[in-house]
């Protein structure tokens, strides 16, 4: 007789909300598909994987990358499908998109919705989301933001399973065409230097490496680093000589001597910094997120950390880094280093007392005083752009890349969703239009009187002369084409969803495991609410006062694999930041949810 205790019946999965997927429709149709249209029905019996994305959107290039390991080990089950929905004017334009898919290497089907169609059909609210569809067509999960490729994973494994064993799981080669090769000197460059000998250096994207051009810009003399850069970016040149680079993908700085060929890393892990890391130490240990800048100011290399906000410093002398300016939060916030808020800051240069930032997603110009005080010059948050010039206070950019001091104390401005030179003016607080018909300039260098542009679109660079006077443009002013949700005065019930993905739980060892920051625009719009919790909830009070504004909303969750026998489980950050527009209407709705990941019950 046994008298051992029968094996417990393993509890059944959890049951999956159906829903059926909309359809697939984007005004602007089809990239890397061979000119074909694709539809669901196309898609039916593989799973389906929509990224919500736009290529301005430094967390979506973040997710892009993520995803590269899952596409290639479940290219006969998995399709993902990149659907393009813009949020600045240019980004609308298709043959931006098509340059963006082939800049960031995208090899996979992509759908251009100039009008956000397939975006409001899915009711997605934030860049990046992730929506899967199952191999019959249902949506059967959402994410939004960063961190969620391990939950993915294992969701599609679980599908593949499940769906070959109900014998509607179909295998074999997706939709994927790749593009032509174009054969050009570069390809998206980035970022340029000035050498002494009279060459440039410039980052060549998306070729992975730098390539030295003779003093005429066009001649190479030299390609350097193959293998070692991934989506190079910012050039500073240090008092000995060597070359700072910004070596975006790869979340590291590398110093580059021209004069012996070394490339060494001087800074980063190699892996990205999420919330809760350190922000300050021995500068190979500590991580870093996409620099895409660099400047030398005050001693040190200041380093524009797009992919969380801010702005780090690299000393040299001491081999360390530190967070110098910026909270991680995402917008245009002035004031002392540490209180500021930056979008994406992608541009430097420095003058003996400013650093000018390029800070792309609020389309602003921005300093920073020797006294460690953030300034604006240009621009007024994330939704306002254009092109308008005239007094600072009123003009207008859009999705600036670069800035290069001048002589006479003036700055010139990348302004690259405008393909335009700026200038602004400190001393009058004028802002002028240097030129236009550039692509997408990237980045500027002066040369004897001239300024040699990076025009990024048209893979080259290209030299103009300093005018004397602006050139003339008709005036033209954007706000970001978002609908804004109708919300009830008074009382407003803030909801992050988050479902900790199968097989994993809340990671509680060390205390709260989730965090939830809410601040508004204007911030007379939220009288009671804001401020930092560790609940993924929040009863907002709204001001009556007040009919629309942006609610912005940060939130993150960590979540570890649920295994007791390991004493050491694999972790996962999830996190994403949302700029809701709200309009406050007595038909409104009362409560809000924003899902983090899981679906919405």
């Amino acid at each position: 007789m046994n008298d051992a205790a029968p094996a417990p019946t393993p509890a059944p999965a959890p049951r999956r909300a159906r829903v059926r997927a909309p359809e697939l429709i984007g005004k602007g149709g089809w990239i890397n598909t061979g000119g074909d249209d694709l539809t669901l029905s196309d898609l039916r019996g593989k799973i389906v994987l929509l990224d919500f994305w736009t290529f301005c959107c430094v967390n979506c290039l973040h997710v892009l990358d993520e995803l590269r390991d899952l596409e290639e080990k479940h290219r006969d089950t998995l399709v993902i499908v990149g659907v393009h929905s813009p949020k600045f004017v240019h980004e609308a334009e298709h043959q931006a998109v098509v340059d963006a898919v082939e800049r960031y290497e995208v090899h996979h089907p992509v759908l251009d919705d100039p009008e956000l169609a397939t975006w409001k059909q899915y009711a997605v609210r934030a860049w990046p989301t992730l929506v899967v569809i199952d191999p019959e067509g249902y949506v059967v999960a959402q994410h939004a933001g960063e961190g969620h490729a391990n939950a993915i994973r294992t969701l599609v494994e679980e599908l593949e399973a499940e769906h070959e064993a109900k014998g509607t799981l179909r295998r074999g080669d997706g939709p994927y065409v790749a593009p032509e090769p174009v054969a050009t000197d570069l390809r998206f460059p980035g970022k340029a230097v000035l050498l002494p000998s009279g060459n440039f250096l410039v980052s060549d994207t998306t070729r992975h490496q730098l390539v030295e051009l003779a003093a005429d810009g066009e001649t190479v003399v030299r390609r350097i680093g193959e293998g070692v850069f991934r989506e190079p970016q910012g050039l500073a040149q240090l008092p000995d000589g060597s070359i700072v680079v910004a070596d975006t993908v790869h979340h590291a700085l590398r110093r580059y001597d021209p004069a012996t060929g070394v490339i060494e890393r001087i800074a980063g892990t190699g892996k990205q910094w999420w919330q809760g890391s350190p922000t300050s130490g021995p500068a190979l240990d500590v991580d870093l997120s996409s620099p895409w800048d660099v400047a030398w100011w005050q001693g040190k290399v200041w380093i524009a950390m797009a992919g969380v906000h801010q702005l780090w410093t690299y000393d040299p002398a001491t081999g360390t880094v530190e967070a110098a300016a910026g909270t991680t939060n995402e917008g245009l916030v002035d004031g002392p280093a540490a209180e500021a808020w930056f979008a994406q800051p992608s541009g430097l240069s420095a003058t003996e007392d400013r650093l000018w930032i390029a800070d792309s997603e609020t389309s602003a110009l921005r300093w920073i005083d020797p006294d460690g005080v953030v300034h604006t010059a240009v621009g007024t948050g994330l939704f306002d752009f254009g092109h308008r010039d005239g007094d600072a206070g009123q003009a207008l950019l859009q999705h600036p890349l670069g800035v290069t001091a001048l002589p006479d104390g003036s700055v010139a401005v990348s302004d690259t969703y405008n393909h335009a030179l700026r200038r602004y003016d400190p001393a009058s607080g004028e802002v002028t239009t240097l030129a236009t018909d550039l692509r997408e300039p990237s980045d500027a260098v002066l040369v004897d009187g001239d300024i040699v542009v990076v025009e990024s679109a048209r893979h080259r660079l290209t030299r103009l002369r300093l005018p004397e006077e602006a050139v003339q443009v008709e005036a033209v002013a954007h706000r970001t084409r978002r609908e804004a949700t109708e919300v009830a005065p008074g009382r407003l019930r803030l909801d992050v969803v988050f479902q900790a993905p199968n097989g994993q739980k809340l990671d509680e060892r060390y205390g709260p495991s989730t965090r939830l920051l809410v601040s508004s625009t204007p911030p007379e719009l939220l009288l009671a609410g804001g401020g930092t919790g560790t609940d993924l909830f929040r009863e907002l009070d709204l001001n009556p006062e007040l009919t629309e504004g942006v609610l912005h909303v940060s939130a993150m969750a960590a979540s570890c694999d649920d295994d007791p026998e390991n004493e050491y489980p694999a972790c996962h950050v999830h996190q994403q930041d949302w700029g809701v527009p709200v309009k406050v209407t007595e038909a409104g709705v009362s409560r809000l949810p924003l899902i983090l990941a899981g679906m919405d019950a």
